[in-house]
């Protein structure tokens, strides 16, 4: 058994987040220790930090969190597969149980039997990578092209989010878009809908901040979520909702044109939501789930790469692990703050 130890910013329940020392695993054969570089804090760690749960997700017993992160190999997996000693890597954090055949291999996002890290969906708990070292499968590990900044690479998994629901909408070449929401996830929206061709991407919100982070990765227009006339022109051929609410929701709907398609990646509440389904019916629009993503990491990484994914300004803010905290709470207000990363490295001059 490992008696080594790393920091690490755990979540013992609802406003309980403390930054501990946690045990580091001994690595199975084929898995790796990478040290961690930057985490990026999501919409799930916010909840677990301020409720205990995201939805039916309900911390049963501390767990670390984190799933949005890079780092550097610190030690190879023993079987000699995977990354080698010093290779800079982004990680894929999710890790598929079982084989269903009604799930296809290529898309895990749909497996009941898939592990997340940073995940109270299953007891015990999924660790996440909140950490100054993790060790994790090289399966989970996607080696970054040479000169790909850690900072920028940081933002992989949450683009592969975006590009996963903007891949659900088909082919953009011409089209105009409106992206609802414009935090984090409805940013790299934006940027990854002009990359796949948009003519036109239109972004709401509620804050100004946002809406200026929007139009510098690519927004066309820029519109205040309360502007409900104005949404309703835009008279979208797609709609990426990414608020997560059900007024979002129907903003989307009233700004899809005819026989347009509405992807919701955005998560609700669990529960029933007052939206204007009829509007939906009437019109004949497409709405279309998204959740998670498959492979697509891969392709963001090489875009991250060649530089035709621009998206630096959705970070506006970096914090130390001491920090953690403030970085949680500056992370919770919208209206000021992009994507918010840890900077988790012991010494953060090293790498």
């Amino acid at each position: 058994m490992s008696t080594r130890s790393t920091p690490a910013v755990v979540a013992h329940g609802a406003d309980d987040l403390r930054v501990e020392s946690v045990p580091l695993r001994t690595p199975g054969s084929d898995e790796a220790v990478v040290a961690v570089a930057y985490g990026g804090i999501c919409g799930s760690d916010l909840h677990y930090w301020r409720h205990g749960a995201v939805g039916q997700s309900v911390l049963r017993e501390p767990m670390v969190l984190g799933h949005e992160i890079v780092g550097i190999v610190a030690e190879a997996a023993p079987d000699g597969t995977g990354p080698s000693r010093g290779t800079a890597v982004a990680v894929h954090p999710a890790t598929r149980e079982c084989s269903d055949v009604r799930f296809p291999p290529d898309s895990p996002n749909l497996s009941p039997g898939v592990r997340y890290l940073g995940s109270a969906a299953r007891v015990p708990h999924t660790d996440g990578g909140f950490a100054r070292q993790v060790v994790l499968p090289v399966s989970m590990l996607r080696e970054l092209p040479p000169g790909l900044d850690l900072r920028l690479a940081a933002l992989a998994e949450p683009a592969a989010v975006a590009w996963h629901a903007v891949g659900r909408a088909g082919p953009l070449t011409g089209r105009r878009v409106l992206v609802v929401g414009s935090g984090p996830i409805g940013a790299l929206a934006v940027a990854v809908a002009r990359r796949a061709g948009a003519s036109e991407v239109v972004a709401t919100d509620l804050h100004e901040t946002p809406l200026q982070i929007a139009h510098m990765v690519g927004a066309t227009r820029t519109l205040s979520a309360t502007d409900t006339d104005g949404i309703a022109e835009v008279d979208a051929d797609v709609v990426i909702e990414s608020s997560g609410t059900h007024r979002g929701l129907a903003s989307a709907i009233a700004g899809a044109t005819r026989g347009g398609t509405v992807v919701m990646v955005g998560l609700l509440p669990n529960g029933d939501q007052p939206v204007p389904v009829a509007s939906a019916i009437t019109r004949e629009l497409r709405l279309l789930g998204s959740f998670r993503f498959n492979d697509e990491i891969d392709e963001v990484v090489a875009a991250l790469a060649d530089g035709t994914l621009a998206v630096g300004p959705v970070v506006t803010h970096v914090f130390g692990l001491d920090e953690t905290l403030h970085a949680f709470a500056v992370a919770a207000d919208t209206a000021t703050s992009g994507k918010v990363l840890l900077d988790l490295r012991a010494d953060q001059a090293a790498l």
